[in-house]
């Protein structure tokens, strides 16, 4: 496995972990959402947002669009999970149709990052994603943790790249539409 095909199946876990996360937050009980918890930020509602927005970020910056930090600053919070679901699913697959049309040698290509005050940085493709998925790890943990506390178990979400855990994510990846 080379590390463009590495990343594509990361971006194809992103899919499959935010959905299976998701299923569950859609299960809360009223006022769970929204609930002051413990964690970086105060509830699972704030932290999924900062999510998104952070990966609509990161999700210009790749695709070159040009709003630059606007895409973060500008970034209109959901207050309902459905919808803030289907806007997560949506950047989800951008990312993946990002991952499927560049080439390996687009992971040293560098583009703009705008860092407001610090200026306009060029980082490198590769390095972008990479942060980006470890971005999305980081708090999707976070709500994993966050929805212990709540009416709803938590799900797994390290079932994806294993061979061995196929029978365990095939109906999801197949609703889904992935290919690993």
């Amino acid at each position: 496995m080379n590390l463009l095909d590495h990343l594509r199946r990361m971006a194809g876990n992103n899919l499959w972990s935010n959905d299976r996360l998701y299923r569950a937050v859609l299960s809360l009980q009223p006022g769970e959402f929204e609930a002051e918890r413990t964690s970086f930020f105060p509830s699972i509602k704030e932290t999924l947002n900062h999510m998104l927005a952070v990966d609509h970020l990161y999700l210009d910056f790749l695709e070159e669009g040009g709003v630059g930090a606007a895409a973060h600053d500008d970034f209109v919070s959901f207050d309902e999970p459905g919808a803030l679901f289907a806007a997560q699913v949506a950047a989800d697959r951008r990312l993946i149709a990002f991952c499927d049309r560049i080439s390996a040698s687009d992971l040293d290509r560098r583009v703009i990052t705008d860092r407001r005050e610090d200026g306009m940085i060029p980082e490198r493709i590769g390095d972008i994603l990479a942060h980006v998925f470890l971005h999305d790890i980081h708090h999707r943990g976070q709500v994993h943790a966050m929805l212990s506390g709540t009416s709803v178990k938590p799900p797994q979400l390290d079932e994806f790249l294993l061979d061995y855990d196929a029978k365990l994510r095939e109906k999801e990846v197949e609703r889904l539409g992935l290919k690993i």
